[in-house]
């Protein structure tokens, strides 16, 4: 398996896997490929956190983390990860969690918050992310939304997640 960064004649592969991927997932609002798509043309966007892994040149993962203000920081937002659902449970998706958590490290970056699955996302390192006095914009539960530290000596961050307008949070 090789995992690197997306390039533009990626981009309908991409869409194929995320929409493949989320379309039997138990938390969906089912319009994941179409944000990563809209992702792309913001400020928010980060090219060097949009990554693919591929298998035999085939593409079957998508990771995409991009810039959100917590408090007056500038940190990540890991949405969506995306794997082929016949490619699921072979470590692809938390080796492309690694792999930018690798590189975001080098691009200075302190925290990465994601809303998913609290048996899924604790194995790549994320906890509670009000653990970190991080916030999110919107009702719920604790367990679900969860954050990383990227370094080990970063001053903790306080404060409500600010996502791009992309996200449709207000």
């Amino acid at each position: 398996m090789e995992i690197r960064q997306e390039r533009a004649d990626d981009y309908n592969t991409v869409f194929q896997v995320v929409t493949e991927a989320f379309s039997h997932a138990e938390h969906s609002d089912g319009n994941e490929q179409e944000l990563v798509t809209l992702l792309r043309d913001t400020p928010s966007f980060i090219p060097e956190l949009s990554l693919v892994a591929e298998e035999d040149g085939k593409i079957v993962g998508h990771i995409l983390f991009t810039k959100i203000t917590i408090g007056e920081t500038i940190e990540l937002a890991l949405a969506p990860l995306s794997v082929l659902p016949t490619y699921q449970r072979r470590g692809i998706g938390l080796a492309l969690i690694c792999e930018g958590h690798r590189i975001a490290r080098q691009l200075g970056y302190n925290y990465s918050i994601v809303l998913g699955s609290p048996s899924y996302y604790p194995i790549a390192g994320y906890l509670p992310a009000s653990l970190y006095g991080i916030e999110a914009p919107f009702e719920v539960q604790d367990e679900y939304y969860m954050a990383f530290k990227l370094q080990d000596d970063v001053p903790q961050v306080k404060g409500m997640v600010k996502y791009d307008s992309a996200f449709g949070i207000d």
